[in-house]
């Protein structure tokens, strides 16, 4: 028989599930803490939370109340199977008085002596999240209050479940990042290498790169790098750009040669996403730098006794952008002892509310013929990028007095 409730009993439940300390909870603490209310509050013996893998269709265990070994198992169901897959599909709730086993998927539902069930789909707008269901050992129909409160926890649940998503994805970003850019630069004979990145978002990670590769002719490789875009997705492209130029590095003795390969692999598997990068192959002697430019910012070239400036050399189109350019160029500079080569991106020198070249003069103006790593230092801490919009990548080079 259903259970009717009256106004304080309403009001009691809905308290107990809007409280807002539990927002003040860690993701795993809310939903054992949600799940534990509600079978409180429903008078119920199993509680479970399955979120959805997209990618597989498949439900996953993720937190239980009478039901931790559906967890510790790591039981997965298919959207459309079983009870928690049926209602996957349906997006509605369902509610079982009395479950057989042609009704679920999950032995241990079963093996519990579960004989009622009812179930909610956990949405996000119109996207599914997962699945929340409860459970009786007795007998039960649930009612529409019933179904009103667990669409209520589930609200609370799906909220729970977007952080926990996001907390994966970053965690991702994070280990890709620490894969991608390196921990440590190389030790390089006649040169001092220093580097930088800062995130744009709190997300940790994006397109912005910069690598540092010796070459079997004794040449340095120094790349800068940018791919549109923020997060996860830019930095998967990313990687896949920065391990492409590493192999084309390989077998072309040109950098303009290297972006042409590079640009023609983005334009066919990275459709739409709009690179730019600079490549610099510096000499065995250090005294000669060839560059090309793919859409990427000069970098600025300082030397004992000069002004600083930003390098002469042409500039070609950015990566990506739907037909391949037949004739890259490459140019060569000279790097006298004690000069220092800063490439960065265009984080570093953009402001809402100013035009770009404000911040190429300023960054010009910061730029000596010092330690590698006093340039990257100096750089960042004066140009306004403890709170970047913006992802920043530095990569500055000093040929050794």
């Amino acid at each position: 028989m259903p259970r009717h409730i009256n106004d304080d009993e309403r009001l009691r439940r809905l308290e107990a599930v809007t409280d807002a300390t539990l927002s003040r909870l860690d993701v795993s603490d809310l939903l054992d803490e949600l799940l534990d209310r509600v079978r409180d509050l429903l008078g119920v013996d199993t509680a479970a939370v399955l979120l959805l893998d997209l990618h597989a269709q498949q439900l996953v265990a993720t937190a239980a109340k009478g039901l931790e070994e559906e967890v510790r198992a790591g039981f997965r169901v298919a959207v459309g199977r079983g009870f928690a897959g049926r209602i996957a599909a349906t997006r509605r709730p369902v509610r079982l008085t009395d479950v057989t086993p042609a009704d679920v998927l999950n032995p241990i539902l079963l093996e519990k002596g579960i004989r009622s069930l009812l179930g909610v789909p956990i949405m996000a707008g119109r996207d599914l999240i997962g699945v929340l269901h409860v459970g009786s050992l007795s007998r039960r129909h649930f009612g529409d209050d019933d179904i009103r409160l667990l669409e209520l926890v589930a609200d609370r649940a799906g909220v729970a479940g977007r952080i926990r998503a996001g907390k994966m994805d970053q965690a991702a970003a994070l280990a890709l990042q620490r894969s991608l850019l390196p921990a440590r630069l190389p030790e390089t004979p006649g040169v001092e290498l220093a580097a930088r990145y800062v995130p744009g978002h709190s997300f940790g990670i994006g397109g912005d790169w910069y690598d540092v590769f010796g070459l079997p002719s004794g040449w340095l490789g120094m790349v800068i790098g940018d791919v549109s875009g923020h997060g996860l997705a830019s930095a998967v492209v990313m990687g896949r750009v920065r391990s492409a130029l590493r192999a084309y590095a390989l077998i072309c003795d040109d950098p303009a040669e290297a972006l042409t390969l590079l640009d023609r692999k983005v334009n066919h598997f990275e459709a739409g996403s709009l690179t730019t990068a600079m490549y610099a192959m510096i000499s065995p002697d250090r005294s000669r730098i060839v560059v090309s430019s793919a859409g990427h910012l000069r970098p600025v070239l300082a030397e004992p006794g000069r002004p600083a400036g930003l390098a002469e050399f042409p500039v070609d189109p950015p990566l990506g952008v739907g037909r391949a350019v037949r004739s890259r160029r490459s140019s060569t500079l000279g790097l006298a002892p004690g000069g220092v080569l800063l490439g960065y991106t265009d984080g570093l020198v953009e402001r809402r509310g100013e035009v770009i070249d404000v911040g190429m003069d300023r960054l010009v103006k910061l730029v000596r013929p010092a330690p590698a790593e006093a340039v990257c230092a100096t750089v960042m801490a004066d140009a306004g990028v403890e709170q970047p919009t913006d992802d920043v990548a530095v990569l500055a080079v000093r040929r050794r007095p």
